[in-house]
């Protein structure tokens, strides 16, 4: 029914819908929330979770064309730094917003949010691959993780039931602060020297966090498919007559 009703454009008939537990323990959590809490309460009335989630998906294609920009211009940089920041704001307090003002769409909102944060990932990624400051097959490699550990947390958000937000106590906010501060020490270390062979201070970071995110993956999936194959052993056989 819910299929036919989405080919035909009608509203589907939509199965009871379990919010997943959100589990986020990074470091900068706790103070994260006091602040998100504290700047939702705050925010006029005539802005919504939308505008916030429109301007997160804004302000990060506009870090990846300010990364492009900063192949001819340092401008570029700030700007990108800038554009991290404004998505922090706008991805981070627009589910707060929601639950403070008691408007949360569970469904839309997991559904809307991450396909943002999908295209923010590409276009940012994707800017950095034409900035010069990061090799477009890093780029593409860093991605290819990132999205492979994006599947791997919906699958088991739709699985278990709780939805993964930080892993090693590392989540999107580190994440974000990490990339900033990368950002600021391109001004004056663009390159750095491994065994005596220069690479690009980028790649370098790029290679490890895919080596990182790719490790994440391995290990939360083996740890989820463990947990499911517990939770449903595998069924008897029934006994054949004798």
């Amino acid at each position: 029914m819910a299929a036919t009703s989405l080919a035909t454009g009608s509203s589907p008939d939509l199965r009871p819908f379990l919010n997943p537990a959100r589990v986020l323990t990074s470091v900068l959590a706790p103070l994260e929330k006091r602040c998100l809490i504290w700047l939702a309460h705050r925010m006029p009335m005539r802005v919504n979770s939308d505008h916030l989630t429109g301007l997160a998906l804004v302000s990060m294609i506009g870090a990846g064309g300010a990364f492009w920009l900063a192949r001819v211009s340092s401008v570029g940089l700030w700007l990108a730094i800038a554009g991290l920041a404004l998505n922090w704001f706008g991805d981070s307090l627009d589910g707060t917003l929601a639950r403070v003002r008691q408007q949360q769409r569970p469904r839309y909102g997991f559904y809307v949010d991450h396909v943002v944060d999908a295209l923010g990932a590409v276009a940012l990624l994707g800017g950095l691959s034409l900035s010069g400051y990061m090799s477009p097959t890093v780029a593409l490699m860093l991605l290819s993780a990132y999205l492979t550990l994006c599947v791997e947390v919906f699958l088991a958000t739709c699985s278990l039931g709780t939805f993964t937000m930080s892993y090693f106590k590392v989540g999107p906010t580190e994440l974000r602060i990490l990339v900033s501060i990368g950002t600021l020490v391109l001004f004056s270390h663009p390159t750095t020297t491994i065994a005596g062979h220069t690479m690009r201070l980028f790649d370098l970071g790029g290679v490890i966090g895919a080596i990182g995110l790719f490790g994440t993956f391995l290990w939360s999936a083996a740890r989820h498919a463990r947990l499911l194959y517990r939770a449903e052993p595998l069924p008897q056989a029934p006994a054949r007559p004798s």
